[in-house]
């Protein structure tokens, strides 16, 4: 038993060691857990902030969003105003152009038989210019002739005034 005296007394600290580190251990599992919580609730706090900074520029956003709606219905509608005078005057316009096609229908016609006549005119014009150089080409080749005619004419006039001082 003198070996069994040793061990229980040993064994006695040990399980007061362990009783009091079982409560230490509860100890800290429950701190642990309360610093667990209020780190999820700081994070449960935190998220809900930004929720409400997100909403709040949300609605700020969809407050612009609104004032540029009201902006762009009164350029629109200051555009439409502005539409009406300028309508009235491209028709006047339009009508315009459909009076000057209708006067430049007969103009135009009477240009392309003005061109014709030209281009007929210009081509007899031409024709007889052809003519014409054709002529002074022919009237050259007989003067040339008529000079070398001449020249034997005299020639031979010569060859009988000289028979005849001869005889």
């Amino acid at each position: 038993m003198t070996t069994t005296e040793p061990t229980q007394p040993q064994n006695q600290p040990q399980q007061m060691m362990s009783l009091s580190f079982s409560s230490q251990m509860s100890k800290e599992d429950e701190e642990m857990a309360r610093s667990a919580l209020s780190a999820f609730r700081a994070k449960e706090d935190e998220i809900e902030k930004r929720k409400m900074e997100v909403r709040e520029r949300v609605k700020a956003q969809l407050g612009r969003v609104e004032e540029e709606t009201r902006r762009l219905a009164s350029i629109r509608e200051e555009l439409e105003t502005m539409a009406d005078p300028m309508r009235k005057e491209v028709n006047w316009v339009r009508k315009k152009i459909d009076s000057v096609n209708k006067e430049l229908k007969p103009l135009g016609s009477t240009v392309q038989k003005k061109e014709r006549e030209y281009k007929e005119a210009l081509d007899t014009f031409n024709e007889k210019n052809r003519e014409k150089v054709q002529l002074i080409t022919k009237l050259m080749e007989m003067g040339q002739l008529v000079g070398e005619s001449e020249k034997l004419r005299l020639k031979k006039l010569d060859e009988l005034s000289k028979s005849i001082d001869t005889e």
